[in-house]
């Protein structure tokens, strides 16, 4: 069986998605039309931008979504028997599997960008990757803590990442480092993602959500909430909506596609993140990417 996987935040580069603007048709429509949605030319900062300039978060999120799903659109042998996509990956997800339309999902996309970006402004926050220790004790560092820190990324088996106030992840870092981590790195991002303190954002794309039409997958999407398969519609809304708050769990949802059949992962979008992880959590299966 065939698992599709989508990037999240952090994989985008100059020049992103350039050859399919300008070799492929319907890829060209599907640009353009993105460009009159977002109401600015988001192409000429993938395929001409700085690194600064792609790096804003509402250049970001639409800038990967579009990557991926339109590399997906194009594709001739695009069959998924399962999708799932880490953190903003899961909207690429949706559309992949019919989920969401193309123009629904860019404007959740574009709305869950600007509610993070003023929910980071609200409150100045930052991420941590901790490589080299299990994730209980991470988990139990994070919670001997008095500030907000969590865990928020499950990305493989010994690399996991700390979410939270400035100073918890300070604090978190020390104490990480002195259980035996070998590596407590800060993170160049805007804010703790998948952190309580996403709370603003979580209720504003709650909102948008519920006014956004749903439709029934032609396959399950793992839900980073849970790791778990999901084909009803109203558990796919709310898993969406709880994900900004709560922790990416890629590790599990990988483990559990592989429990269920899969044995190629291809993944869809800018970069070959997703593959190496998927290597490292699942060795006997196959990854590649299109």
């Amino acid at each position: 069986m065939k698992a599709y996987v989508f990037p999240g935040q952090g994989a985008q580069f100059t020049g992103m998605g350039k050859d399919l603007y300008e070799s492929n048709a319907t890829a060209k429509e599907m640009f353009e039309r993105a460009n009159e949605i977002l109401g600015f030319r988001i192409t000429d900062i993938m395929f001409e931008g700085t690194a600064e300039e792609l790096k804003e978060t509402k250049v970001t999120q639409p800038a990967i979504f579009l990557h991926s799903v339109i590399l997906a659109a194009t594709s001739g042998d695009f069959r998924p028997d399962m999708v799932a996509g880490h953190s903003l990956g899961e909207f690429s997800a949706l559309v992949a599997n019919k989920t969401l339309n193309f123009e629904d999902a860019l404007k959740l996309v574009s709305q869950r960008a600007l509610a993070m970006q003023k929910a980071c402004e609200v409150n100045p926050s930052t991420m941590a990757a901790i490589l080299g220790l299990e994730d209980a004790k991470v988990e139990e560092i994070c919670d001997s803590i008095d500030e907000i820190v969590v865990a928020a990324n499950y990305n493989c088996p010994g690399q996991l990442v700390v979410s939270g106030s400035n100073k918890g992840i300070e604090i978190a870092c020390e104490k990480m480092k002195e259980a035996g981590a070998k590596r407590a790195l800060p993170l160049p991002v805007g804010g703790a993602f998948h952190s309580p303190l996403m709370e603003p954002a979580r209720a504003e794309l709650a909102e948008a959500i519920k006014n956004t039409s749903f439709n029934t997958p032609i396959c399950p999407v793992y839900q980073n909430v849970n790791a778990k398969p999901a084909t009803d519609v109203e558990t796919i809304k709310k898993n969406l909506i709880d994900q900004l708050t709560a922790p990416v769990r890629w590790t599990q949802s990988v483990q559990n596609m592989v429990a269920d059949g899969a044995t190629q992962f291809v993944e869809c979008g800018p970069g070959k993140v997703l593959q190496g992880l998927v290597r490292k959590i699942a060795p006997e299966a196959e990854a590649m990417s299109i």
